[in-house]
């Protein structure tokens, strides 16, 4: 099961109830990096079967050596050069612990609503996904209304939002239609940030004139 973001959601009492019948799969994945705010290589596999796990990623050679007292992290994943991943993430779930986990998790839910909703109320947007737990997705409407204006009316507005330097948002296309995507996973964004970015937005769409092609 790939939980790259959504995995985490169990660790809050507020959301875990999207995972029920998880514990049902034969291995999970998940990221660090998101959520946990710890190196972007952070990543974490949890597998059922842990004899086929190693069998499949193990590799022998004459001129390797291997530890036979300890665990031996080339058995375990194709990364043979990976650096010791464990301890930023020991450290950030030994700092926050059970319940800062939960906190985090859900202000950044809470903080990604606000958002979506806050920039969808502006004139000229569409919510096109509320957030379910820290993403969600709106659109810019063009004056002519028709798809192509909107598509690109919509990546040249996210262009300069992000160039305003209050937040970076990446276009994506949904169901054939050009997109905003709206994700916040940072420890540190604020209320005030939300803010800030949803007024930047708003001084975007104002200043913004699209003429019809």
């Amino acid at each position: 099961m790939d939980g790259a973001f959504g995995l985490w959601a169990a660790a809050s009492p507020r959301y875990r109830y999207l995972l029920a019948g998880a514990q049902g799969a034969d291995s999970w994945v998940t990221d660090g990096h998101k959520w946990l705010n710890v190196p972007y290589d952070c990543g974490y596999a949890f597998v059922a079967d842990a004899a086929a796990h190693r069998a499949a990623m193990t590799l022998h050679a004459s001129y390797l050596t291997h530890a036979t007292d300890a665990r031996d992290q080339i058995e375990w994943n194709p990364e043979w050069s990976r650096r010791a991943r464990g301890f930023p993430t020991y450290a950030a779930l030994r700092h926050l612990g059970r319940e800062g986990v939960a906190n985090l998790i859900d202000r950044c839910c809470e903080h990604a609503r606000t958002l979506v909703q806050g920039i969808g109320r502006l004139p000229g947007v569409e919510i096109l996904s509320e957030p379910i737990i820290n993403q969600g997705l709106v659109r810019f409407l063009s004056p002519t209304r028709n798809q192509a204006a909107d598509d690109r009316h919509t990546d040249e507005v996210i262009a300069a939002v992000n160039a305003t330097g209050e937040a970076f948002f990446s276009g994506t296309t949904w169901q054939g239609r050009r997109a905003m995507r709206i994700s916040v996973c940072n420890w540190r964004t604020s209320s005030k940030d939300v803010e800030r970015v949803v007024q930047s937005v708003a001084a975007v769409l104002k200043s913004a004139t699209p003429q019809p092609r």
